[in-house]
């Protein structure tokens, strides 16, 4: 008697179903794949076009971003530094920080300390540093002349699996660009 694998079907004949259709499984094979992909980036949310007040690219942002239920944007202040956390499903992805840094001091300095691997990649004269999951710049002109502070930008996406040196250094740059445009720019730390 031919022996009988979990789905009863006996070995010969499951062997002959496969010899003479041998793709037959192939698009259930396929379909599982398919709606596997689909559920991991499932977003029943809105990606946000802003942190906490400053403008980002929803489309350089969105691939940072899993599949989940649920996204919140929540910020806070603290000494010279604001950050803002985007939240996905209570697991913070990603961290936006603007903080006002002594004068004379680099970006480099700032990633190197900040950074939970150091970059590689930098830009524009060392005035941006970031890796595929982390970014860091440097505004121009947003001084703080009473204090002789510079304001600097951070956006380190800690909670995310996806890695994008070419998205993060796109994100940090229009971040930064848009921080020099705020009244936080304008106004300096000692004058808020």
């Amino acid at each position: 008697m031919a022996k009988q694998i979990a789905t009863g079907i006996p070995d010969e004949r499951r062997r002959s179903v496969w010899k003479r259709h041998p793709l037959a499984i192939a698009p259930a094979v396929i379909a599982l794949m398919v709606s596997g992909c689909d559920s991991e980036q499932k977003r029943d949310y809105a990606v946000p076009q802003d942190l906490c007040g400053t403008r980002v690219s929803a489309d350089d942002l969105a691939p940072f971003l899993p599949g989940g239920n649920s996204l919140k944007v929540s910020g806070s202040s603290r000494s010279a530094t604001d950050d803002c956390r985007v939240i996905v499903d209570d697991k913070v992805i990603m961290t936006a920080t603007q903080v006002w840094v002594e004068e004379g001091e680099t970006t480099a300095s700032l990633a190197f300390s900040l950074a939970l691997h150091a970059p590689k990649n930098s830009a524009d004269d060392g005035r941006y540093w970031y890796s595929g999951n982390e970014a860091f710049g440097k505004t121009r002109g947003c001084i703080d002349k009473k204090y002789g502070h510079e304001l600097y930008t951070a956006l380190q996406a800690q909670g995310s699996e996806h890695r994008d040196a070419d998205a993060m250094k796109r994100l940090i740059v229009s971040y930064t660009e848009q921080v020099e445009k705020s009244a936080k720019c304008s106004a300096g730390a000692g004058e808020e």
